[in-house]
C-alpha cells in the first residue's frame, strides 16, 4: 500500500484515492479539494518503484517539478519513503531538486507495519540523518502504515497547522 492508500486513511476515506497493487498507476496529477477546510491535497505520480520506462519516469518527474515551482502557496510536500527497502538514487535526486527549487518538504516513511521494531528504528535513524542534509527539508520524519492507521494522526495534525 502506498501514496493511494496513505492519502485514503488520511482522510477516513477507503476510495477517495484508486489504489492498485502495481506501483506506478498514478500518471497524473489528482487533486482532492477539501470540503471542510481551505485545503487541496494533490496525488503525484510516484518516481521510484513505478513500472513504468525510465523516459516516462523522467517526465513524470518533470511534471511534478513544474508543478511545485513558483507555488507560493504551497505549504509543504510529502516525500514519501517505502521503511521496507533503502534509499534510492532516485529519492535523492528528488530531494535535490526540490532543495533548489526551494520546496519544504518532510518525509514520511510508510509501510511501517511491515518492518520489524529494530529494523524501523534504524530506518527512521538513517531518514532523520538523511533529512538533516537538505536544507528544505523538515527535520520531524513522521512514520506511518495506512494497514494499522500507525502515524496518521500525526501527518493529520502536522496538516491542520497550515489551515
Amino acid at each position: 500500500m502506498g501514496k493511494s492508500s496513505l492519502l485514503n486513511a488520511l482522510t477516513g476515506r477507503k476510495a477517495l484515492a484508486r489504489v492498485s497493487h502495481q506501483p506506478g498507476r498514478t500518471r497524473q496529477l489528482n487533486f482532492f479539494e477539501c470540503q471542510n477546510a481551505p485545503l487541496v491535497l494533490v496525488d503525484m505520480p510516484g518516481y521510484g518503484y513505478a513500472e513504468a520506462p525510465q523516459a516516462v519516469k523522467r517526465d513524470w518527474q518533470g511534471l511534478m517539478l513544474d508543478y511545485l515551482r513558483g507555488r507560493p502557496n504551497l505549504s509543504r510536500v510529502f516525500l514519501l519513503l517505502d521503511a521496507r527497502v533503502e534509499i534510492k538514487t532516485s529519492d535523492e535526486t528528488v530531494m535535490e531538486l526540490l532543495d533548489q527549487s526551494a520546496v519544504s518538504y518532510q518525509l514520511v516513511l510508510t509501510k511501517a507495519d511491515d518492518v520489524k521494531p529494530n529494523a524501523l528504528k534504524r530506518k527512521q535513524d538513517e531518514v532523520v540523518a538523511l533529512a538533516g542534509k537538505h536544507p528544505a527539508a523538515f527535520s520531524e520524519v513522521i512514520t506511518t502504515s495506512s494497514q494499522k492507521m500507525t502515524g496518521i494522526d500525526d501527518l493529520r495534525a502536522v496538516i491542520a497547522g497550515f489551515i
